[in-house]
């Protein structure tokens, strides 16, 4: 049976995620709870419904959900509109999916064989080769599907497409070595520095992700790093020094770039979509004094030799 990917979502003509003009796939999946991330659909491996139930027509008047579910239990109406779907109930998620008229419903993660990839890849691949640009997978996090990613990395190689690997570094070395002969670029942030706070803002320590860091850098490998710069949770000078001081002792300035991304508020209707509480909800900053604070820190990595930009790309 050919191998498969639990795909969210394919992005084409992306410019962030890597050089050039890029296909971006979007894989399910990943131990991390960040609380200001933008893909709460990516959280759990398998494939989901949710509901936008702003959409909803209502129970009376459609109720098309109700025909394509075996158990009603399944679905949960409030004044007879749809606010949620329990997928573990649901045999045929996108019989589910398609049945409303009305998109109120939509399903996250489909399974994808590396041909069917390959096919959307190589639609665009005179545009990679005119921009320098390519393939990248991310998440979730797409360690966990690392071998999907290596067959998938593989079949790209071998018709000259570049790649590039958007990780948090939070899983298994072994698994990273999956990747290591077939990827071209790898992307991965530092969240911060200290292990606790991490875990409070992330769910998860950060050890693992730093020694994962530290061997890549022996590899010398092309390494793209990120630091989303979040509003009291990371965004202070003395958070910066102890990476840049990461950076140059542990990892030996093995950094190409050093990306600083100003926090934005992502994906808020999709935590409703799944009734999943939005954790930066209640945060409120002043977009103006952020810029000018992550402008300071990128001129402090810059004196410190770290290649530093604010945002993905190099002002024109």
């Amino acid at each position: 049976m050919p191998q498969q990917g639990v795909v969210f979502d394919i992005q084409r003509f992306t410019l962030h995620d890597g050089p050039g003009l890029r296909t971006e796939i979007f894989l399910k999946g990943c131990p991390l709870r960040c609380r200001w991330c933008g893909n709460p659909e990516s959280w759990l491996p398998n494939a989901e419904l949710g509901v936008y139930k702003s959409k909803c027509i209502s129970k009376k008047k459609c109720g098309l959900c109700l025909d394509t579910c075996a158990s009603e239990d399944a679905l949960t109406f409030y004044r007879g509109k749809l606010t949620k779907i329990n997928s573990r109930e649901v045999d045929d998620l996108a019989q589910v999916a398609e049945s409303c008229p009305a998109d109120a419903i939509k399903q996250w993660g489909t399974n994808m064989t590396v041909a069917e990839c390959m096919d959307i890849i190589r639609t665009d691949k005179g545009y990679y080769d005119r921009s320098g640009g390519g393939v990248t997978v991310s998440g979730g996090e797409a360690l966990l599907q690392a071998s999907f990613v290596a067959e998938l990395f593989a079949a790209c190689k071998e018709e000259g497409i570049q790649t590039c690997f958007e990780t948090t570094f939070h899983g298994r070395w072994k698994e990273v070595e999956k990747l290591l002969p077939v990827t071209d670029i790898w992307i991965s942030d530092i969240k911060h520095m200290d292990s606790a706070i991490h875990k409070e803002y992330t769910g998860v320590h950060n050890q693992k992700i730093l020694e994962n860091l530290k061997k890549l850098s022996e590899l010398d490998r092309e390494l793209i790093l990120r630091i989303p710069v979040i509003p009291g949770v990371n965004d202070t000078m003395e958070n910066m020094v102890a990476t840049a001081d990461f950076i140059l002792n542990e990892m030996n300035g093995q950094v190409a770039t050093l990306q600083l991304l100003s926090f934005m508020r992502l994906g808020e209707e999709k935590y409703q979509a799944l009734g999943i509480p939005y954790g930066m909800e209640g945060l409120k900053f002043n977009r103006r004094s952020l810029q000018k604070k992550i402008r300071g820190f990128s001129e402090y990595f810059n004196q410190r030799g770290i290649h530093c930009l604010v945002g993905t790309k190099e002002e024109q």
